[in-house]
């Protein structure tokens, strides 16, 4: 098996990370492969299975933690989980790539914690938390009382941001994507 290199981009959900993940993967000479992870929710707006997400029943979730089929899982909401297949990672590498994340901070750590050379850590900051909250109501895909919720999460999440190799603040989008690549090139290429 080829074992590429990992990245990894964590943040706070609405601070831009799978905008800046999709500018990435746009660019060829990178070589990167998306890690679609698995989460026991239900599909939000146009995602797809297998595209977005795999979408399991929390009952499928919880027989994949107990056959150690994680690289890295979490209960991010109650009964609601988060993961990335080890078999997803390995998909990827044997595909000649090298993989890139869009995850949570505890996943995203997780990830770097087990593979600590081959991974790059980029943690993608909002401008604010009140920015934050503006950018998940803009989404209207989810109730008022989940959008509080990934508020009052966001705060203990920026908290991390000085446990990874890099730190981006989206306040800007084309800087920021000027920003991720170079990180990214430099890691890869350099």
């Amino acid at each position: 098996m080829n074992q590429g290199k990992l990245i990894v981009l964590s943040a706070p959900s609405g601070s831009g990370k799978t905008t800046l993940v999709k500018h990435l993967l746009h660019k060829e000479e990178l070589n990167l492969g998306f890690s679609i992870s698995a989460a026991s929710r239900e599909p939000r707006g146009a995602e797809v299975h297998g595209k977005d997400y795999y979408f399991l029943s929390l009952r499928e979730f919880k027989d994949k933690i107990k056959a150690d089929e994680f690289l890295e899982w979490e209960e991010v909401y109650r009964d609601n989980f988060y993961g990335t297949l080890k078999s997803e990672v390995h998909r990827l590498w044997d595909s000649g790539k090298h993989v890139i994340f869009d995850i949570d901070v505890v996943g995203g750590l997780d990830i770097k914690r087990i593979y600590p050379d081959r991974t790059l850590a980029i943690f993608i900051k909002p401008p604010s938390i009140e920015e934050l909250k503006i950018r998940l109501k803009k989404r209207k895909t989810e109730s008022e009382d989940k959008i509080n919720m990934r508020v009052a999460k966001a705060s203990t999440e920026m908290a991390t941001a000085p446990q990874f190799d890099a730190i981006v603040t989206n306040d800007d989008l084309e800087k920021a994507q000027e920003e991720v690549y170079q990180l990214v090139k430099k890691f890869l290429l350099g």
